[in-house]
């Protein structure tokens, strides 16, 4: 099975944030950014890393052996059938050995409650909407054979004896 995946594509990263505003509202129980972040609690499960003039999106890789769910105690933290690590809040104790196991830094402690919180890529969506905010297509929701096959291959240098 080929697993879809957000892709940060460095390159095309401006660090403007917008991915984690849409993921933000896309979790509040709002859907609307002026009430998300006056009356709620805005959590965004995407984080854009700048590092001087580079910055690229980070968010959950949904890894195809993730150390999460290794490290979940209860079973909380669990790969779907669909290559998608999710959190079953409801049998979650907070106990975030996964936020630690994470070598990515994608799970996190979920605002106002002593539960885990990371990427779901949206399930009510057709695409993320980190993905389908991004004014410069810095990411990509794809498979990663998918994603390896499209992009557009380098030119060698050709190789001079001397």
């Amino acid at each position: 099975m080929r697993i879809r995946r957000v892709y940060p594509i460095e390159e095309n990263c401006m660090g403007c944030r917008l991915c984690e505003v849409a993921c933000a509202i896309e979790h509040s129980q709002f859907k609307d950014p002026l009430l998300t972040f006056f009356q709620g609690r805005p959590q965004s499960f995407t984080t854009v890393e700048v590092d001087g003039p580079v910055s690229f999106s980070l968010n959950c890789r949904h890894c195809d052996e993730p150390y999460c769910v290794e490290a979940c105690i209860t079973g909380a933290m669990h790969k779907e059938h669909d290559g998608r690590v999710i959190v079953y809040e409801d049998i979650c104790v907070g106990c975030y050995m996964c936020v630690v196991a994470c070598p990515w830094g994608a799970v996190s402690p979920k605002e106002g409650a002593k539960k885990a919180a990371k990427c779901d890529l949206c399930p009510d969506r057709e695409l993320p909407a980190c993905v389908q905010a991004c004014p410069n297509r810095a990411l990509v929701f794809d498979t990663t054979e998918e994603l390896i096959f499209s992009l557009p291959e380098e030119e060698e240098e050709p190789f001079v004896e001397g």
